[in-house]
């Protein structure tokens, strides 16, 4: 039956989450040249409308509909047909199916958005639109039903709390596709790339920790301890990776700053996402701690391999995905959520055999169809901005403004 307790927390989640796009817009955006600010949030911002339509006409069927050979959901749900306000048996009991759609709704929009800050600066927009929708049709909907709907990973015993596996490591992945099939930007490594406004990338990382509250949080689907351990799991990362990353930095580089500071939080609130509903405080501390240090060093690693990862999804996204998914397998335990498995400190070595199966099925999918997309697309209508309008800059010669005008 319909618990109005829960129906309320988990409006207010997809709400929060919806939030976390246009946070992930002034978060990019601050980091970018100023000639490219507007550009870069609109890459964002705009998935809203191109994969909210997507999902509500075949993504939530794909994601969520019957199970087709392990691989991808039927078409019961298309254009939203039965669903309505009544609860799902299969994926909510206690809330309306309507609101349970238009929650994974939210998490569909952000995912394309984050693989923007890989291949910032330099992509059209056209091709960008295209290359969105057709890889939330390609890459998402599979990987969200074999995980979250039913599907094969789902079946071997695959633990992915809040998109851990769909979310982050599919952006990141995508990421590092995005960067190597189109390439650095000009002027890479020789010209200044210094981002031209900080206060605005803080503010946006402020309302993505804000937003992942309902990410995570709301992924228990219900307002209780579970929803509760989740909340408290997902603030202790994100504070604990923040100040690791500081520290690094501060031994590195001889200074912290705030973008590190910007960085090391959403880094470790990235990591716990797998594991928010599956680990107790203490484990989610660590798990922090281990998010600022491995996404430090990953971030570092991608002027040693020569890839340009604009604003490093792949080192903040896809590595915390993966070491978070890890983690699941090494901390989760069923005192925290019986629905779930004891991992590898809890007596079940198996859960991280299965775990590390994961993320090599979803990373190799990924990467393979992110990168034959990208080429595809490149040839029939070309990705890249001309020299002239790279020199210009996206918000002239994508979109005729400007975002500051002194």
């Amino acid at each position: 039956m319909i618990n109005s307790g829960d129906t309320a927390f988990v409006l207010i989640s997809a709400a929060l989450v919806l939030l976390m796009t246009p946070g992930l817009a002034l978060f990019y955006g601050g980091m970018v040249r100023r000639k490219n600010v507007l550009g870069t949030i609109l890459q964002s911002f705009i998935m809203i409308s191109v994969i909210g339509l997507e999902w509500i006409y075949l993504g939530y069927t794909l994601s969520f509909g019957s199970d087709v050979a392990g691989f991808i959901g039927n078409l019961d749900f298309v254009a939203l047909k039965g669903v309505g306000t009544s609860p799902s048996p299969t994926y909510a009991t206690t809330i309306p199916h309507l609101l349970f759609m238009i929650y994974q709704c939210m998490f569909a929009i952000i995912t394309p958005a984050l693989i923007t800050g890989a291949f910032a600066e330099r992509m059209r927009f056209g091709p960008f639109l295209l290359f969105s929708l057709l890889w939330a049709l390609i890459v998402y909907n599979p990987v969200c039903h074999w995980v979250w709907g039913g599907g094969f990973l789902a079946q071997r015993g695959v633990l992915d709390f809040a998109g851990g596996l769909v979310v982050h490591l599919t952006c990141g992945v995508a990421a590092l596709a995005a960067a190597i099939a189109i390439g650095p930007r000009r002027g890479y490594g020789r010209e200044n790339f210094k981002p031209h406004n900080l206060p605005l990338t803080l503010l946006g990382a402020g309302l993505l920790w804000f937003g992942w509250f309902g990410f995570n949080g709301g992924s228990a689907l219900a307002a209780n301890g579970l929803a509760v351990s989740a909340f408290v799991a997902t603030h202790l990362a994100g504070l604990t990776a923040m100040l690791v990353w500081i520290l690094v930095e501060w031994l590195h580089y001889g200074k912290p700053t705030s973008l590190g500071a910007a960085s090391g939080a959403i880094a470790g609130l990235a990591t716990i996402t797998p594991a928010a509903g599956f680990v107790g405080p203490n484990a989610a501390v660590v798990i922090g701690a281990l998010a600022g240090l491995i996404c430090y060093l990953a971030v570092m690693a991608k002027n040693k391999f020569g890839y340009d990862d604009s604003l490093d999804v792949v080192g903040i996204h896809g590595v915390g995905g993966l070491v978070g998914t890890l983690c699941v397998g090494i901390f989760a335990s069923k005192a925290i959520n019986p629905a779930g498995a004891n991992g590898l400190l809890a007596g079940n070595p198996s859960l991280l055999g299965t775990q590390i199966l994961g993320i090599l099925v979803v990373g190799v999918y990924t990467l393979v169809i992110s990168f034959i997309l990208l080429k595809v697309i490149d040839f029939v209508f070309g990705l890249r901005l001309s020299v002239e309008d790279e020199v210009s800059g996206l918000d002239l010669s994508q979109h005729s403004e400007e975002a500051y005008d002194f």
